[in-house]
């Protein structure tokens, strides 16, 4: 998910406080992580309040009224929009600490859903996600196996107006208790992983997905696991 040439933010990437962030990510911890329904365009632009807040209280808040207004589901409009809301900052959060970085260019265009930043000249859109289940393999096969997770990663996210085969660089977090989301909040931890890819960065390295021969795409993994 991009964040800083989504059309509703209102904000500088650089003015985050990624100390006061991580602190409100956090606060969505003791809550389950679930989806009680895809994404789609009605539900997106009843929650779309969640790219001008950053406070978990007035988040819920937000979410309260809401449900009121337009007799939603509570529970299920609840999970909806504070994913959404943890799933974007955490992204932006993440971005920023990538473009604070020397050899990483925040993209020149903002209204370029494809790009999120250039790595010594190397375009790309960042994902963070968490280490799908829906691969069917575990931790240790998809490690000794990139190339197969990242087209695995290609053919089945950003599904729909977000599908593309340009460059992308993955964030994959992992935790050994299960709950990889949480991971996506540690901030501070993450930072340490993508400092380690950037000065280690080489364009030799990176993976070809192989979606299309047409259009080839270049694209790698950060492993974020504790």
């Amino acid at each position: 998910m991009a964040c800083i040439t989504h059309p509703f933010i209102f904000i500088v990437l650089a003015q985050l406080d990624l100390v006061k962030l991580e602190q409100e990510l956090k606060k969505r911890w003791p809550y389950r992580d679930i989806w009680f329904r895809k994404q789609n365009d009605v539900w997106d632009k009843y929650s779309n309040f969640i790219y001008n807040i950053q406070e978990f209280e007035a988040l819920l808040e937000r979410i309260r009224e809401t449900v009121d207004k337009h007799r939603l589901n509570k529970k299920h409009f609840f999970y909806y929009t504070v994913n959404r809301w943890y799933n974007f900052w955490s992204a932006c959060a993440v971005e920023q600490v990538f473009i604070e970085l020397d050899g990483v260019d925040a993209a020149k265009n903002k209204k370029d859903r494809l790009v999120d930043f250039s790595i010594q000249g190397i375009k790309f859109d960042l994902k963070t996600s968490k280490f799908p289940k829906g691969f069917g393999r575990d931790l240790d096969f998809a490690m000794s196996h990139q190339q197969k997770l990242i087209k695995w990663l290609y053919l089945n996210q950003s599904t729909g107006r977000r599908y593309h085969i340009e460059n992308r660089l993955f964030l994959i977090v992992y935790s050994e208790d299960g709950d990889h989301y949480k991971l996506k909040a540690e901030i501070e931890w993450l930072k340490t992983h993508i400092e380690e890819y950037v000065e280690s960065f080489d364009i030799y390295n990176l993976k070809r997905p192989h979606i299309t021969e047409t259009k080839p795409a270049y694209s790698d993994i950060i492993w974020a696991i504790k």
